[in-house]
């Protein structure tokens, strides 16, 4: 009886594993987002979305002090950014600041506790060159974040460090004699959606200045442009920014011409900028923080953290699903 009801058992076992393997998930979403029969729809899960609303609700903001009539600089010592501001802003910026940034450290997180003014203490360097590139992307890459902008919260979101930064890759291991492979069918890599794309989309276009290039203008293409191993290293890169922002490719793209400007949606230009914005940052102001860091924060490489589309968006289209925390706090583009 005991190998009967074992059979048994794994007959309804398996049957039940036949009936469920038909069974699929509630529908996702989609929205005509172009021309009809193009195949240009939006598509997008709802259980998903919900649950990233949910985890991008805005923290409550810090009550507006009074202004003193005194600005910061005057008030205390080696104030090299936030000079400008009175002393009620620069207050209740550097409390946000203390929430967004390092709320269970404290100030002590940045600053000397025995002498605020102090520079010995790496973090306190890096932060003011934070302060430098929020002014950058408010007020010189409106192109790209609009009259929404960004707050250190935008990226931090309450940690120390950013989820979402990248490192120069090493290279990958291969077996002698294999060839080079362009950094591709690997494993799989979170940065190209674990596809077998080149691993790094990153270093060649957001640090470096490579075109993006899939297709050739001529007969013969040449590296770098229109070549097989660009064509490669775009698609990683589109793979990044498709998982990044939670779109599909029609999100920016007419699928019945993909390089055409003129039949692409605006949100392709909203990109390009974005992309010119990332490269920039990481150019003039993150990349050259290497010297500052301690060797805990560098990459396998030694190269500092640097930022890619993730950084702000985390899974959203629009940062913060669109709400402007610098309505909130002017002061970070004054």
């Amino acid at each position: 009886m005991t190998n009967t009801n074992n059979v048994v058992r794994a007959l309804l076992v398996s049957a039940v594993a036949v009936l469920l393997s038909a069974c699929e998930p509630p529908p996702v979403d989609s929205e005509q987002w172009g021309y009809r029969g193009t195949g240009m729809a939006r598509i997008e899960n709802p259980r998903t979305v919900k649950k990233l609303l949910a985890e991008n609700e805005l923290p409550e903001p810090v009550p507006e002090i009074p202004l003193i009539g005194q600005k910061s600089s005057e008030a205390y010592e080696n104030v090299q950014v936030l000079g400008n501001l009175d002393v009620a802003e620069f207050t209740r910026v550097m409390t946000a600041i203390t929430q967004w940034v390092s709320p269970e450290q404290g100030c002590v997180y940045c600053h000397n506790a025995n002498n605020f003014a102090d520079d010995s203490m790496y973090t306190k360097v890096v932060s003011r060159r934070m302060f430098q590139m929020t002014y950058e992307i408010n007020q010189n890459w409106t192109d790209h974040v609009k009259n929404v902008g960004v707050t250190c919260y935008t990226c931090h979101r309450g940690m120390n460090v950013p989820a979402n930064i990248w490192f120069e890759e090493p290279p990958p291991r291969t077996a002698k004699n294999a060839g080079w492979r362009n950094g591709q069918n690997g494993a799989g890599h979170t940065q190209v959606a674990y596809s077998s794309l080149p691993y790094d989309p990153f270093t060649p276009y957001l640090l470096g200045a490579e075109n993006i290039r899939v297709q050739a203008k001529t007969a013969l293409p040449t590296e770098p442009a229109g070549s097989l191993r660009s064509t490669e290293g775009t698609y990683g890169l589109m793979m990044h920014m498709s998982t990044s922002l939670g779109v599909n490719c029609t999100f920016c793209h007419n699928t019945r011409a993909f390089g055409n400007w003129e039949q692409s949606t605006p949100q392709r230009v909203t990109a390009w900028y974005g992309i010119r914005m990332a490269r920039n940052l990481n150019q003039e102001y993150l990349d050259p923080l290497q010297p500052v860091y301690p060797e805990h924060r560098l990459g396998a490489l030694g190269d500092a953290p640097k930022a890619n589309c993730s950084t702000c968006h985390q899974g959203l289209n629009k940062p913060l699903a669109g709400q402007s925390m610098l309505a909130q706090y002017p002061e970070l583009n004054k």
